[in-house]
């Protein structure tokens, strides 16, 4: 018989306070209405997949929907198994600045840091 309290699942990824602050910084600019920041992978660099990151204008029905730090991030279905157990950041320094994804799920990464090579999380 099944539990009528089913597990909770595990939140796909974390935001740092650092990306949490960027993300609420750059929303409060946006020049149109955005639920959130839609976040996924894709295929392309040397090394074999790009992150993409782009704002959410709607939540899509297979979205992922993670809220942390008062912050709403869409995860893109494809991209789940990619993603789960990443914890965003936001990194400064006097040369770069961006967000920063460290991936249990990555295997290795390019040398300019544009791309990396990812492997589905084992369940």
């Amino acid at each position: 018989m099944a539990s009528a309290n089913p597990r909770p699942l595990p939140q796909v990824m974390k935001l740092t306070d650092a990306a949490a602050a960027r993300v609420r910084e750059i929303m409060s600019k946006a020049e149109k209405p955005v639920v959130g920041l839609r976040i996924g992978v894709k295929n392309g660099g040397c090394a074999g997949m790009e992150y993409t990151m782009e704002w959410a204008e709607d939540q899509k029905p297979f979205d992922e929907v993670v809220e942390d730090k008062g912050v709403k991030v869409l995860i893109d279905a494809k991209a789940m198994m990619f993603l789960l157990g990443t914890e965003m950041d936001y990194q400064s320094s006097a040369l770069k600045s961006g967000f920063v994804f460290n991936n249990p799920n990555q295997v290795s990464a390019c040398g300019c840091g544009e791309s990396v090579q990812l492997k589905p999380a084992s369940a």
